[in-house]
């Protein structure tokens, strides 16, 4: 079709790829379906640039986003080569953690250790999405690099064993399983007779109570390097992960890495301020850490980081650290005024009611407390069909693309903090980033009735 119609037309075809493009450019790597489909939709487009003008401008454009996804048009073209990257969980390496964080793909590769019932391992280079089996089959070829028993690696199971000693069997054909552990669980292999017989590491049962960095730092640093830290992470979530984890549950999980990295963060975060707390022994010295998570808690806020506030919040009321009566009887009335505030701030009442006022006057950039979100599109999903008599709900998608425009909202400007580079600066910045964490619950009440015997 030729004429102004034809422009008008094809010019509204090449706007919608633009914006698609745009919108999921660093997913599309994943679905090699979708390249080959956008490939030929630009080829289509060079050839109609030469008839029509006034396409030149929008061709320049989608051939520079074309690029940017690495959709290379000429199929002599090598990809480029890989680099590994560490997954911070399971490798304490302060070389990675001090690194900006990016954001992961299913194709990627990463380093993982993997255990064996004596609590030796093998470390192996694996795909991000890697199966169960494709793991086994690395661990097999390692264990006969390392001349270990012959015959073993015909009845190899993975299992993920937490630090309260819990186990699960994972099927040989489940996926992503790197992203999906707990903050102390890690993967052993081992033949079904060795199956009851796992226990988790020894440091993650062993507890040794005693100074931490957390003494030596200054409440404004550690805030200061959380907020930095969860808004890198916070960036590496691509917005339709969100929608990924709520309407495909565990067959999205290729798709939501990021998603389920940062939401394990803020787990973790939660468990190392009643970690730190309860590891202190002294009654005076533990008011002062008390007083001095609850300023912590006050710049996150201040920072307008809800996402750290929250977990320091939560860390705070997990019940093996509130039940400290007397503990909490030291700390001075403004603190515990203060606390209380926050108790407010957090209180799901409502639906949430207190939280949503103080971030609806928030303005960008914000990191907002992500599982709030995530219970807001379950509630989306959940709470209508999206097919009605065979047609879409449009209704139900603007709702749950409305939520999502709130994600992009939130990091419409970058994050500007006044950091000061001082000597322990980057001694913090690996401590923050790097937590060493107890999340057996039963092990963090041990810790608290024996703090509260020895104060009697």
């Amino acid at each position: 079709m030729e004429g102004p119609e034809g422009l008008g037309r094809k010019q509204a075809c090449l706007a919608m790829l633009l914006h698609f493009l745009d919108t999921y450019q660093g997913l599309l790597q994943e679905e090699e379906g979708a390249g080959h489909i956008i490939k030929d939709l630009y080829l289509l487009i060079m050839k109609d640039e030469s008839l029509y003008q006034g396409l030149r401008e929008d061709t320049l454009r989608l051939h520079q986003l074309v690029e940017t996804v690495e959709l290379k048009i000429p199929e002599e073209s090598q990809p480029p080569s890989k680099q590994v990257k560490p997954l911070f969980r399971h490798f304490r390496r302060i070389d990675s953690c001090l690194q900006t964080r990016v954001a992961f793909r299913g194709s990627d590769e990463i380093f993982c250790r993997v255990y064996m019932p004596d609590h030796s391992y093998v470390t192996i280079r694996s795909r991000l999405s890697a199966s169960v089996q494709d793991i086994l089959g690395s661990v097999t070829e390692k264990l006969q690099y390392s001349e270990e028993p012959a015959g073993r690696e015909d009845s190899l199971i993975l299992v993920a064993v937490a630090s309260s000693g819990e186990k699960v069997l994972l099927q040989p054909t489940e996926d992503c399983v790197f992203t999906t552990l707990g903050i102390n669980s890690h993967l052993f292999a081992c033949t079904r007779d060795s199956y009851e017989a796992l226990v988790p590491l020894p440091e993650e049962i062993q507890v040794s109570p005693g100074d931490t960095e957390i003494h030596r730092v200054e409440p404004e640093d550690v805030a200061n390097h959380l907020t930095a830290f969860h808004w890198e992470l916070f960036r590496c979530v691509h917005e339709l992960e969100f929608v990924d984890y709520v309407f495909h549950g565990e067959r999205g999980r290729r798709e939501t890495a990021n998603l389920e990295l940062l939401l394990q963060r803020c787990s973790e975060v939660t468990h190392w301020v009643a970690t730190e707390v309860l590891l202190c022994e002294a009654p005076g010295k533990r008011a002062q850490l008390l007083k001095k998570f609850i300023k912590i808690a006050a710049l996150c806020k201040q920072n307008q980081d809800l996402l750290s506030f929250y977990a320091v919040v939560m860390g705070l009321d997990n019940a093996a650290v509130s039940r400290l009566r007397l503990t909490w009887e030291k700390l001075p009335g403004k603190f515990k005024n203060l606390f209380r505030k926050f108790e407010n701030l957090t209180d799901p009442c409502r639906n949430h009611k207190s939280y949503r006022e103080v971030i609806s006057k928030m303005k960008p950039p914000v990191i907002p407390f992500v599982p709030l979100i995530l219970k807001d599109l379950t509630f989306l999903h959940e709470g209508s069909k999206t097919l009605v008599d065979g047609l879409v709900n449009i209704e139900k998608l603007h709702s749950v693309a409305e939520k999502v425009r709130t994600i992009r909202k939130y990091r419409s400007r970058p994050l500007c903090l006044d950091m000061e580079a001082s000597p322990h600066h980057l001694q913090t910045k690996a401590y923050v980033r790097q937590f060493q964490v107890i999340d057996n619950q039963n092990l963090l009440f041990e810790l608290s009735y024996k703090l509260e015997a020895n104060s009697q």
